[in-house]
């Protein structure tokens, strides 16, 4: 990865898949596009981004048990006052999948149940599920900014007012955990399916 000292550029995602990323539980998250996105489409904007929080559209229904015990819903239109920017990515594998077969093989490698999947597959269905594998690192601190209208809204990609700091980030996992996780799932997805943007 080149190295990336400071970026303003964010990736929104839901708190609770943030936390996994985090933790090395997981390195995949799966879209498809956001309603206020270019022709409704999913496309990645940066390889390199920073993980903001969202918590208005988790829904514990979607998730697995050990993850959706741990969301509190919240009601429409809340978010916190400030928000907490504690890691980034990059974004190493996006793979478009359109086999439901192929997705549910996948089950042990993300955070949602069988219902999430079925929805998204199902949702704007002439579209392919997006599979995104990202490399996480912890940043040095956790930085606190401001809540903005302008980060709201059903959109996947943000620039924050400020650049964060990414020097000193570390990790999640190392080289060859990372490594192993991209293998197992791109066998499962079959080499003709992925690009890798690294």
């Amino acid at each position: 990865m080149d190295e990336l000292t400071s970026t303003c550029h964010a990736l929104k995602e839901w708190a609770i898949a943030i936390q996994a990323l985090e933790t090395g539980n997981t390195i995949m998250l799966l879209r498809k596009g956001g309603i206020h996105e270019r022709g409704g489409v999913f496309q990645v904007a940066h390889e390199q981004v920073l993980l903001y929080p969202t918590y208005e559209h988790q829904q514990p229904f979607l998730l697995k048990p050990e993850y959706a015990n741990r969301v509190c819903p919240v009601t429409s239109g809340w978010h916190p006052e400030t928000i907490k920017i504690s890691s980034f990515a990059q974004i190493t594998d996006i793979l478009p999948i359109s086999d439901e077969d192929v997705v549910n093989q996948l089950l042990p490698f993300h955070i949602w149940n069988d219902n999430f999947i079925c929805d998204r597959l199902k949702w704007k269905a002439s579209q392919p599920l997006f599979i995104l594998l990202l490399r996480t690192y912890k940043i040095g601190y956790v930085e606190e900014i401001p809540y903005r209208g302008k980060y709201g809204g059903c959109k996947s990609w943000i620039d924050l007012e400020k650049n964060i700091n990414l020097q000193n980030s570390q990790p999640v996992l190392s080289d060859s955990e990372y490594s192993n996780m991209v293998m197992n799932i791109r066998t499962l997805v079959g080499n003709n399916l992925y690009s890798s943007i690294r």
